[in-house]
């Protein structure tokens, strides 16, 4: 089995075909909103349950939502060799949950009923969303077989945590349905062209921090996380083990995405510090607040008679940037900062993004005009991708995911023999 092919089996202009496998776990029943998400956006969805799942969910239930007949064995329309021609035509094929068993199975190339015997015949990209006990999932066996299927190009989500069946609680929960519908539309979206940043660890902050001045307020900034999600959000599409440093950020959890969560820009700089020591790239997305209040009432401040504002003393915070660009914990790692820039009296926009990215040090620099609140809370974005190289590459107003894209292709291209700094 492997992950992708150079050739498309959608002709132009017709509906994506998707193959929506599901294995025998509790989890199945999230299954079914993944199948609605995918139906309702307009794709063709061939549901291919095993023998297992058909315990937790029934076929006239996925018959229902897809609006298609449910094969449940290799025996049914035998004469149309179903276990040959629905893997054959899928433009991607998404097994959720995905078993242990299943895992065991694809791994070792077992076909032993229509599901296995599909992601045998397939030649899409193929996306397992594992969903079991955390004691199974770490299991040697599983992790072996997971790694063996990332070798082939299989784009293995990682599991969420949280609850679990019964009363457990741990890694191996199934990601929600909009999380995997997300990763389903991007790996659809991208084609044949393979998952080239398996095996590497990126780290991504998000968000604004906020530097507390009493119990009450803060001083902070207007960033939503977007960027910072999408990239995280497309580095793991693209088969990258992701850290993302979230810094107060009110957004779903990425599928197959590890998030820190801090508040302040010591938290911040503390959590990126220690993820960074392993990653192959940073992608400095969060807006850190560049100063503190150098004492935080215990109190809230409140109003004086004399209607005086108060004086507040700052202190600047640590460059966290600067910081991990100049004292790299890894040779070779790639670092990417943000510049939000409006321009002044001393030059224009790319002006001082040139000049940032010389002080910072660092080997990419995506800079945003931000003028009059542009960007900010926005799902689309523009920017222009400095280079330490003198590089530069402008990318149009479009979706926030597809300039993470673009990113992501700039930091893959540092990693390629050859490339010269």
């Amino acid at each position: 089995m492997t992950g992708h092919t150079t050739e498309a089996a959608t002709p132009p202009g017709s509906r994506p075909s998707v193959v929506l496998g599901v294995s025998g776990g509790i989890a199945a029943y999230k299954a079914c909103e993944l199948l609605r998400r995918l139906t309702e956006s307009g794709h063709d969805v061939t549901v291919v349950p095993t023998a297992a799942a058909l315990e937790f969910v029934g076929a006239p239930t996925w018959a229902a939502l897809s609006g298609k007949p449910v094969a449940t064995d290799v025996w049914t329309s035998v004469h149309e060799v179903p276990h040959v021609r629905i893997g054959q035509s899928a433009d991607l094929v998404v097994v959720a949950p995905a078993t242990a068993d299943l895992l065991a199975k694809a791994a070792h190339g077992l076909a032993d009923d229509l599901l296995t015997s599909t992601l045998l015949t397939a030649r899409c990209p193929v996306v397992l969303a594992p969903a079991m006990h955390t004691e199974m999932w770490e299991h040697a066996a599983t992790q072996a077989n997971v790694e063996t299927l990332r070798s082939r190009g299989v784009l293995v989500v990682e599991p969420a945590e949280g609850r679990l069946t019964g009363k457990d609680t741990g890694k191996g929960r199934l990601p929600e349905p909009a999380a995997l519908f997300e990763v389903c539309t991007d790996v659809l979206a991208r084609g044949a062209v393979p998952a080239d940043l398996v095996d590497r660890h990126v780290v991504v902050s998000a968000g604004g921090t906020r530097e507390p001045l009493d119990p009450v307020r803060y001083l902070g900034n207007r960033s939503s996380g977007r960027q910072g999600y999408a990239l995280a959000r497309a580095a793991a599409a693209r088969g990258a083990s992701v850290t993302l440093v979230a810094a107060n950020v009110d957004l779903p959890d990425p599928a197959g995405v590890s998030v820190v969560r801090v508040g302040t820009t010591a938290e911040l700089r503390d959590a990126v510090v220690a993820a960074a020591s392993t990653a192959d790239a940073v992608v400095m997305a969060a807006a850190p607040a560049d100063f503190r209040p150098t004492d935080v009432s215990g109190a809230k401040i409140k109003k004086t008679a004399d209607g005086s504002a108060p004086t507040i003393a700052l202190v600047q915070n640590p460059d966290v940037l600067h910081e991990i660009s100049t004292h790299r914990a890894r040779a070779g790692s790639v670092i990417v900062g943000f510049a939000a820039e409006t321009g002044d009296a001393t030059g224009t926009v790319l002006d001082l993004a040139r000049a940032k990215l010389a002080r910072k040090g660092c080997d990419l620099l995506v800079v945003n005009d931000v003028s009059g609140g542009a960007v900010f809370g926005s799902s689309d974005n523009e920017a222009v991708i400095l280079g330490a190289d003198g590089g530069s590459r402008e990318v149009p107003h479009g979706t926030k995911h597809a300039l993470a894209h673009v990113i992501w292709d700039e930091v893959a291209h540092r990693w390629a023999p050859g490339f010269a700094p």
